[in-house]
């Protein structure tokens, strides 16, 4: 498979499938995206045209680049459609039979040499490939939300992954602007939300504890950890402040710190009594037009100081 220009698949319309298919058109690739429902199709090119206002508002792109890439997004109903792709990105809600007679059907579509990468976030490979005839073809490729903000893709090969198909969907992501990493093995979470989630069950503990507000916790992240963690990651970041000094930290912090699911019990909370975030209009904030500009404003700022889109 050639990858100076390959033609990329994307099935699923939400956020992460029309974030994934933006972000490829931007880069020159000829997209084509697929859903079963027509009116989900309709949504893709208002989508699309958000994300790439946004980085106008950034100043990362003009108004000519927008225009170029969202001609090179297409859509379709038909499946068949998929077998003009290279490489295949599955973005459809985490359900396994929804994937499995997904996969099933693309088996007849693609071409003999394209890859199959789903965005799964939750599901390890091998669960996965049970209905492909080439599982050697098949991998994760677990993007971030919004592709055009955050640049990792997670590539989690499965048991009968060839280094092929692992090389060239690599290489396919650092041409559309991301950042990929290549795990070793699947874990569940794999690396980056395995990560989140173990700041999140400390943050849910301080919160709890009264020890601080959700606001205070959030602007102790983004005024320290969240500036520090952008040049160096925790090993580095151990490396420089010296192992024998973090061992010392280490053995009378960490036995302070959650280590079990109790903390769930505050989400649970917010949850039951409707308050579900952003899309409820609450959740540890309210969700009113000055929160939404102070995140907007944020947003704008990571755009601007990306290297790339």
């Amino acid at each position: 498979m050639g990858l100076s220009k390959p033609v990329v698949g994307v099935v699923g319309t939400g956020l992460m499938g029309v974030g994934i298919a933006t972000q490829s058109a931007l880069h020159g690739h000829r997209t084509i995206v697929h859903d079963v429902d027509p009116a989900r199709l309709e949504s893709v090119a208002p989508k699309a045209r958000a994300v790439l206002d946004e980085l106008i508002d950034a100043g990362r792109i003009d108004g000519k680049t927008k225009e170029d890439a969202l001609s090179r997004i297409e859509t379709s109903a038909s499946l068949d459609a998929m077998a003009n792709a290279h490489i295949v990105i599955e973005a459809i809600p985490e359900v396994l039979d929804l994937k499995h007679r997904l996969y099933a059907q693309l088996n007849d579509v693609l071409r003999e040499d394209a890859i199959l990468a789903s965005n799964t976030s939750g599901f390890p490979p091998d669960q996965l490939t049970a209905p492909l005839r080439a599982p050697e073809r098949f991998l994760i490729a677990h993007f971030w939300n919004p592709p055009h903000m955050i640049p990792l893709v997670e590539v989690v090969p499965g048991s009968d992954t060839a280094q092929h198909a692992i090389d060239t969907t690599v290489a396919l992501m650092h041409a559309i602007g991301m950042e990929p990493v290549v795990l070793s093995k699947a874990i569940p979470g794999f690396v980056g939300n395995r990560l989140q989630f173990a700041v999140l069950r400390e943050a849910l503990n301080i919160v709890r504890s009264g020890a601080a507000t959700p606001d205070v916790v959030d602007r102790v992240m983004k005024s320290s950890l969240g500036k520090r963690w952008g040049i160096v990651g925790p090993f580095e970041g151990a490396d420089m402040g010296g192992l024998d000094t973090f061992v010392d930290i280490s053995t009378h912090l960490m036995p302070a710190l959650a280590k079990d699911e109790d903390v769930l019990d505050l989400l649970r909370e917010h949850v039951q009594a409707g308050r579900v975030g952003v899309r409820s209009g609450a959740g540890f904030y309210d969700w009113d037009d000055a929160q939404t500009a102070k995140v907007k404003a944020g947003r704008r700022r990571v755009i601007q100081g990306n290297g790339k889109n």
